[in-house]
């Protein structure tokens, strides 16, 4: 039996991030095409609501045409052939957080996603969700920058700061702008299946899809960071010798340092222990090498310095929540 079309529903309201909006709405716009060249029954009608109609104004001044009211999807306005919002898209904006400081806007957000069937935040999106109490007790995530915030300001909000998308029910944050194109095409595998989604994908030239708990940014660039100035040639110096034993009496000789007082300082500085940090560089080097397209996993395990690969499974399992040949399927595809 056909499945009927989905009403997509863009939020919209002044400064918000144009690709945030884009993004998403390339991928669904995309999976309809694909729909009418195949005969099929087409699986999405997009539409974008705003407070009042006509031109919404974009933080990079990009101008797009309001052309629904909120009401028109409140059967007891519209009358009871209203459309159901299927699922709501909230972009994010210019001035993180501020959105909800409008109760106008927490309004209209709120009513959509009580008449919605999934509920989406791109970006800082989730602010605006958050300010709605649509996040309370769930796990979220936004833009790396605007985690703390998120946490700060909405401590009942579960963060999750280094993940491109996360689920919790039917809703669904996302990472900064172009983690949206991410999160839809994982809502149309989720309504039109994987095929449908990988050639979505394929037409939209994205190199490859991400799955939800993928970092954010680069994961060796997101370890030197974390190094800082002070363990930064030490991170070097680790990343060189990843095979070996790399204790925290080899670690603290490197850094010219007691083992005690390095025991100490090293978290302090990076946020982890030293064990757990030699691990997540382990985790890095092997991810990269699944990412290219390694697939013996022994290789792989000794390349990074995992020894067994069993010990490369486990450590897979316990921080990423999926086996390397899981993750080697993402890349594969």
């Amino acid at each position: 039996m056909p499945q009927p079309t989905r009403h997509i529903v863009f939020a919209l309201y002044p400064g918000f991030v144009g690709l945030d909006l884009a993004g998403p709405l390339d991928v669904f716009s995309c999976a309809v095409r694909l729909a009418e060249r195949q005969g099929r029954p087409v699986p999405y009608r997009c539409h974008f609501v705003a407070r009042t109609t006509g031109p919404v104004v974009s933080s990079s001044g990009l101008s797009v045409l309001a052309d629904t009211l909120p009401d028109a999807f409140d059967a007891t306005v519209a009358g009871s052939d209203a459309p159901a919002p299927h699922t709501l898209v909230v972009p994010g904006g210019v001035t993180p957080g501020r959105e909800g400081d409008d109760p106008d806007l927490r309004a209209m957000v709120a009513g959509l996603a009580a008449r919605a069937r999934r509920v989406v935040s791109v970006c800082t999106g989730a602010l605006l969700l958050a300010s709605c109490g649509l996040l309370d007790g769930r796990r979220a995530t936004t833009h790396w920058q605007a985690c703390a915030r998120l946490a700060t300001a909405y401590p009942a909000v579960r963060v999750e700061p280094d993940a491109i998308f996360v689920r919790d029910g039917e809703v669904v944050t996302s990472a900064g702008v172009t983690a949206g194109i991410d999160l839809a095409l994982h809502l149309v595998e989720e309504d039109l299946g994987p095929a449908t989604a990988m050639e979505v994908a394929r037409l939209l030239v994205v190199y490859r899809r991400r799955v939800g708990n993928l970092s954010q940014f680069s994961a060796p660039l997101r370890a030197q960071a974390r190094a800082g100035a002070r363990f930064g040639p030490l991170h070097v110096w680790m990343e060189a010798r990843l095979g070996e034993e790399l204790g925290v009496e080899r670690l603290a000789g490197q850094a010219h340092m007691s083992p005690r007082h390095f025991a100490r300082v090293f978290p302090q500085e990076t946020g982890m222990s030293p064990a757990r940090y030699v691990e997540q560089l382990r985790l890095d080097r092997a991810r990269e090498l699944l990412e290219s397209g390694e697939s013996h996993m022994q290789t792989v395990a000794a390349a990074a310095g995992f020894g067994s690969e069993e010990r490369l499974r486990r450590a897979f399992q316990r921080r990423m929540g999926v086996t390397p040949s899981q993750y080697l399927e993402h890349f594969s595809g």
